[in-house]
């Protein structure tokens, strides 16, 4: 591809098409993030914008480029949640009827809001690949238009936006971290900010079960993964988009990756410290910080790309990053099944000023001898240190250890 798929143009007439539309986000600064990395951190926060999202700039473009005949026709999108809202909010906004279709085990609450912005839902398919293929079907036998979540040059220049938003909040910004699946956000962020700040580093963020984009700047053209998996759904992308990855080639700085244990410490980070409520994908700038910090110059500006998270995936991701930060701890112990032997065992924790949980007894286990009984404990706990002191006092004790986590 010889010409760019987007220009500078574009991204500003992306940006005067969304105003009064969506939200210009604030920018937070970050005494914590500051502190660990030893620069100043900000945190724009998308996960603040309507919708819940970025995803609601490239929509909006995209349906509004569209000719009358083309509106008249509808349009139709397949998303698991933050595509849905925003192509649902967009449609409606402008006129437009909108069909989007989610898989049958999309969390109920994106699919709540996606109805509530006027979108026709239909629920079809166990994976996202079924849902795809249930939606072009739709396209082809209706006439709607098909609105890609992020290979179209049009939606790449709506998510660019965000890009011109820094520059203006934060002209000092020396890196811009942000979330990366399709690319529609890296791409139009390089798109934007290179052509104003050529020295200004742009980097994406990828899970390490979901990163499509290493392999494919290695290999110069989009690779599609065999297996894809995360937490961080919003990032979960088999392969990267073809108008995105022709910018990102040229333009973005690196593609990193983070673990899921960073992504889980990352929304607890966010939560307790920032009070910002911001799913995984969103989060995913954060744990490049707590993962790669020393990497990083400052000023760092980290983009929390949206904040649509389900609270049953919240409560298991906040348990795990609790585990992950030694702020949580499961054991499984073998004591004498003897009246009095549990409140012996809880003494001794009280000891420790371990806070307890969940208890639970396990006597059925052909391993145990007769007279024993195995206890699981859920602990509430004050860091790394902390959990090993916990351990070496129930050792002491004379309790056998037999899993930790």
């Amino acid at each position: 591809m010889n010409a760019w798929p987007i220009t500078l143009d574009d991204v500003r007439g992306a940006h005067k098409m969304l105003s009064g539309l969506a939200r210009i986000t604030p920018m937070e600064s970050s005494r914590y993030l500051s502190s660990l990395i030893g620069a100043p951190v900000q945190l724009k926060c998308e996960n603040l914008q309507r919708t819940g999202s970025f995803k609601l700039r490239g929509a909006y473009v995209r349906i509004a480029g569209l000719s009358p005949v083309e509106r008249a026709a509808g349009v139709v999108a397949a998303s698991a949640g933050n595509h849905a809202q925003g192509v649902a909010l967009a449609a409606h906004t402008l006129g437009v009827r909108s069909t989007v279709f989610m898989p049958v085990a999309a969390p109920l609450p994106k699919v709540a809001a996606t109805r509530d912005y006027g979108a026709d839902v239909r629920l079809v398919g166990d994976h996202f690949d079924e849902t795809l293929a249930a939606a072009l079907e739709y396209a082809e036998t209706t006439g709607a238009v098909f609105i890609h979540p992020f290979d179209h040059p049009d939606i790449v220049a709506g998510q660019g936006t965000v890009g011109l938003e820094i520059l203006e909040q934060s002209p000092e910004v020396r890196t811009i971290l942000v979330g990366t699946g399709g690319g529609g956000l890296l791409a139009g962020l390089a798109a934007a900010v290179k052509h104003v700040r050529p020295d200004v580093r742009v980097i994406g963020v990828q899970a390490e079960g979901a990163a499509a984009y290493p392999p494919s700047l290695r290999a110069g053209r989009p690779v599609t993964l065999e297996r894809c998996a995360t937490m961080a759904d919003g990032i979960q992308v088999r392969r990267p988009g073809e108008v995105p990855f022709e910018i990102i080639n040229r333009l973005a700085d690196g593609v990193w990756t983070v673990s899921e244990d960073a992504l889980a410490r990352a929304l607890l980070v966010c939560l307790e410290r920032a009070k910002l409520v911001v799913e995984p994908a969103g989060a995913s700038p954060v744990a490049a910080l707590l993962e790669h910090g020393a990497e990083i110059e400052g000023p760092v500006v980290a983009v929390l790309s949206g904040g649509n998270i389900d609270p049953l995936l919240m409560q298991r991701v906040l348990r795990h990053g609790m585990a992950a930060a030694g702020r949580y701890m499961s054991l499984r112990l073998r004591v004498n099944d003897r009246p009095g032997a549990l409140a012996d065992l809880l003494s001794v924790l009280s000891r420790t000023d371990a806070n307890v949980v969940d208890v639970a007894h396990v006597r059925t286990d052909p391993k145990l001898g007769i007279g024993e009984v195995e206890v699981d404990l859920h602990l509430e706990t004050k860091g790394a240190e902390h959990c090993a002191a916990v351990v070496a006092e129930l050792r002491d004790a004379g309790y056998t250890v037999l899993s930790q986590a």
